[in-house]
């Protein structure tokens, strides 16, 4: 246990988990991996347990814990091999459900956010379009207001949760003339009227939903916007270095539980008459990642504490993403070589864990664009506070 963050009740929350997902995620893991489809029943079960509240008010049904309890719920996700089922559940608890409890007004709190942390309503948070990637001011679609309605048209992709969501938090131009000064944030229930989701076939990350969904004069009631017109821009920025700081946590746990399944594997494997894991060579590079991945494991708990104080933690977290997502492809990439020709085969988990890594440098930011946000704060001495006090 790490004292310095992690307190005795963040380790029995750490093995309720556990439990839990031995229990009742991970017997359903290879279905869901191979359907591309996680079964409802599931959603309500972690919202019973108040997995979706640990970080949310009371009035809500949140548990309103500090952010420690979701660097656990985190990492214990990333251990049951299955990086797009861990996607499925912090997207709907850290990216819908952040905006809700944020911007949306006392209906909206009392209709979807208390559903939304009791498991009863499924959330996506859809920003990326299929034109504009990470730049977030270049996007396209528009919601135009007549009378007591807003019309939405446009489209989104790269949507987690996108095609068996009940609610999107929407992002499009009021204002377009304005750039990224007419964005604004919407509610829309994705029974609505005009709505169309298709599923995407990605990669990795095979057990989440990830859809393009297109908005063809999709009415919803002027009440459905989400704090003040022209503010949608500032409101995505300011979430935005919860999301890294995930992001990076994510890849340093599943980086852990790969080096870790790696050396158990290679205590067991023999060649030439000895454990592997007793050749120099292999045993150099496994300690030069799994010290890598310690650095960034460090480096993300001190960002995240200071997250937990209400510290505008921007830089922090887009290095803290950076780097780690980098260092676990690396790590990872590594683990699979250690296991030779079994590396290679689906029934051992490297090969999975592979390919749902990779998605690490490019979602929620690409590596590139990391960069040259980094580039302006440290090169040009750029100053970001945060956009909403």
């Amino acid at each position: 246990m790490n004292s310095t963050y992690f307190t005795e009740e963040h380790e029995l929350f750490r093995k309720s988990l556990q439990d839990f997902l031995q229990k009742e995620v991970v017997p359903h893991i290879e279905k869901w991996e191979k359907t591309g489809t996680i079964e409802r029943f599931i959603w309500k079960k972690f919202g019973d347990m108040g997995f979706f509240g640990l970080a949310y008010p009371e009035a809500y049904g949140g548990l309103n814990l500090d952010l420690f309890y979701t660097v656990v719920f985190l990492e214990e996700l990333q251990k049951i091999k299955s990086s797009g089922f861990a996607a499925a559940m912090w997207a709907h608890a850290y990216l819908a459900m952040t905006h809700l409890n944020a911007e949306g007004d006392e209906r909206i709190k009392q209709e979807y956010l208390t559903a939304s942390i009791a498991g009863e309503k499924i959330g996506a948070l859809c920003l990326t379009e299929p034109f504009g990637g990470s730049d977030v001011a270049g996007m396209r679609t528009t919601a135009v207001k007549q009378g007591d309605k807003y019309i939405i048209n446009g489209s989104k992709t790269f949507i987690t949760n996108g095609v068996y969501a009940d609610y999107y938090v929407v992002a499009a131009k009021t204002s377009p003339e304005l750039g990224n000064k007419g964005i604004s944030i919407f509610l829309v229930d994705t029974a609505t009227k005009g709505i169309s989701a298709t599923k995407l076939d990605k990669l990795g990350w095979r057990a989440s939903d990830t859809a393009e969904i297109s908005f063809d004069n999709v009415e919803i009631p002027a009440a459905n916007l989400m704090g003040e017109e022209g503010k949608g821009f500032p409101y995505i920025m300011q979430h935005f270095a919860l999301e890294r700081l995930i992001m990076a946590i994510n890849a340093h746990a599943r980086a852990e539980y790969a080096i870790n399944y790696t050396l158990e594997y290679m205590s067991q494997r023999e060649a030439f008459g000895k454990a592997i894991n007793k050749f120099q060579a292999l045993r150099h590079t496994m300690v030069d990642h799994a010290t890598e991945v310690e650095h960034c494991k460090i480096f993300n708990y001190a960002a995240v504490a200071r997250l937990n104080k209400g510290e505008y933690v921007v830089k922090e977290a887009t290095m803290a993403k950076l780097k780690s997502t980098k260092v676990a492809d690396e790590a990872i990439y590594a683990c699979l070589q250690m296991l030779g020709g079994y590396g290679y085969m689906e029934e051992y988990p490297l090969a999975r864990l592979l390919r749902d890594s990779r998605l690490g440098p490019i979602g929620g930011g690409t590596s590139e664009i990391l960069r040259e946000i980094l580039s302006k704060m440290i090169i040009d001495k750029q100053s970001y506070q945060p956009a909403v006090k």
